[in-house]
């Protein structure tokens, strides 16, 4: 059980954001304290950050509506209400996910901008609340900018009475960037000899994510990502940072297979080594399977572990718990939240129960390079194995990353882990270019490959990269911005979309500014292109 932070109630102040469709507080609430009383408390700050991180429990709900299934990786099936028409490239500005997904992110932006501008009144022992606010602050405006594009950088708590949001108007995505870097970077100051807690902000994290800004902005800064992740990278064990791996000499032998020269001995096979790896790349999902392995294959079903989800590859997760409570509870969970549980924040539409949505079924598309046969390990831990029949097109085939059971699960989101921040490495040495024999970029994408099952390579090209990322990251709503990134959303989703009768074009790369923000403030905020 995830019990990392205390059950508590906190009355934030009642002047939302002008994005927030939230329920307020019952004013007569004995226990509810104002913020002006909460900071003179002897952990004020602390409860604060404790009420972003639960505010944040919600982002995730719908990003795999709004991103995922956007790519090329995974489909909706045709009797799923609005969800095919998303999958399509055909979303409306009035879509509710759309909004929600602005609306959420903008209410953790509101509760982080709350510690900020008190931040002068922290007291010495929870300056790193400080930290953990600016980092949820740049790290819920990097999800904006990257599914929004144009969007305004709010920097404290509005008041709508005064009109404060005609203050922000939406940004060119460029100064977008540099404010969420700037707001990461004095993150890592205050961050900086905190005990790392993999279920909070840490100097680790803020270094990794502000080097991915870096690379996903306009004009990338190769250099300045590179100087970042290499401070990570190549000091990994200090940051208690690696990938989740078994060495084939410490592998587990499921089944005896004689060896052909002396029958006596049992040799451990390619299949048995592959076998081990998918556990392991299970344990880092925080995943468990049950006994089974025949002919080869592990044939065992998967399921959450709480006890595996804290581990060396994640670098900062929002936890979610299988309780009737919620380790981060705050007033502005809602007035019932407190007897509901903290995991239905986590999107239903991508766990292993998904296919009552239908709408985290593996694209054809995906299937051609997500197979036993080309991924022996990432395949069995992503893939609901039963499900798979290539031989029949209408076949659904499902997702097993997230094997949480229906809506109420405790499956973990991991937001940052140790492969990703490999990849980008590579990604920040190859500068754009095609290819590169850099031993660095090769070393660390060949320790994901390593894990993965696959041959080493000699040289690194960009299509392998790109290929790489979308392999190792599939469900985790990742592919959509990889291919803006790298300047492959054009041709690789143009392609996609012909193939299956969709309707992308070079504009839908980004969701609609929410209709409900500019009904709001009306002639104030402008239409994305292609809406």
């Amino acid at each position: 059980m995830k019990k990392i932070f205390k059950n508590i109630i906190v009355c934030f102040s009642l002047v939302a954001l002008f994005t927030s469709c939230e329920e307020e507080l019952d004013l007569s609430n004995p226990t509810a304290l104002s913020i002006e009383e909460l900071l003179q408390t002897e952990n004020g700050f602390e409860l604060l950050a404790n009420g972003v991180l639960d505010a944040y429990q919600k982002v995730p709900a719908n990003e795999f509506l709004l991103i995922e299934l956007r790519s090329d990786n995974v489909r909706a099936n045709s009797e799923n209400g609005n969800f095919p028409a998303i999958n399509a490239y055909n979303v409306d500005p009035n879509n509710g996910d759309v909004a929600t997904y602005y609306s959420n992110n903008m209410s953790t932006i509101k509760h982080a901008n709350t510690i900020i501008g008190s931040r002068f009144l922290a007291p010495e022992s929870q300056q790193y609340t400080v930290g953990e606010a600016y980092f949820m602050r740049a790290l819920c405006h990097f999800n904006l900018v990257r599914a929004y594009q144009n969007v305004p950088f709010i920097d404290k708590v509005l008041d709508i009475t005064k009109g404060d949001a005609l203050d922000y108007p939406q940004l060119p995505e460029a100064e977008v960037y540099e404010k969420i870097i700037s707001d990461f970077k004095t993150s890592i100051a205050y961050l900086d000899g905190v005990e790392q807690n993999r279920y909070r902000p840490s100097k680790g994290a803020a270094i990794c994510l502000a080097a991915k800004a870096y690379l996903s902005q306009p004009n990338p800064n190769y250099s300045e990502a590179e100087l970042l992740l290499a401070s990570v990278v190549e000091n990994n064990t200090s940051y208690n940072y690696d990938l989740i791996f078994t060495e084939r000499s410490n592998a587990e032998q499921f089944e005896f297979n004689a060896d052909p020269l002396n029958s006596s001995v049992d040799i451990l096979t390619d299949a048995e080594y592959h076998a081990n790896l998918v556990i392991d790349y299970g344990h880092m999902l925080g995943n468990s399977i049950s006994d089974g392995y025949t002919d080869g294959i592990l044939d065992g079903s998967w399921s959450n572990n709480s006890a595996l989800e804290i581990n060396d590859e994640v670098i900062f997760s929002i936890a979610y718990d299988l309780v009737s409570s919620d380790n981060y509870t705050t007033s502005d969970s809602g007035l019932n939240d407190q007897v509901e549980t903290d995991s239905e924040s986590h999107s239903f539409a991508m766990t292993l129960q998904g296919p009552s949505n239908g709408v985290n079924i593996a694209s054809l598309d995906f299937l051609e390079v997500m197979n036993p046969e080309l991924q022996p390990v990432r395949f069995y831990a992503s893939i609901d194995a039963l499900s798979y029949n290539p031989t029949i097109e209408t076949t659904d085939t499902f997702n097993a990353k997230f094997p949480t059971d229906g809506e109420i699960g405790d499956n973990d989101w991991i937001v940052l882990r140790y492969a990703d921040v490999l990849l980008l490495y590579a990604e920040a040495i190859l500068a754009g270019g095609d290819s590169t024999i850099d031993s660095r970029a090769i070393d660390a994408f060949n320790q994901v490959r390593a894990r993965a099952g696959l041959e080493e390579v000699a040289n690194l090209t960009k299509d392998l990269l790109l290929d790489e990322r979308r392999v190792e990251f599939v469900y985790e709503n990742q592919r959509l911005y990889d291919l803006i990134r790298f300047g492959k959303a054009d041709a690789v989703l143009t392609a996609f979309s012909n193939k299956n009768s969709l309707f992308y074009t070079n504009e839908k790369k980004y969701l609609p500014f929410p209709q409900r923000e500019r009904d709001n403030l009306p002639n104030f905020y402008k239409q994305n292109d292609g809406y």
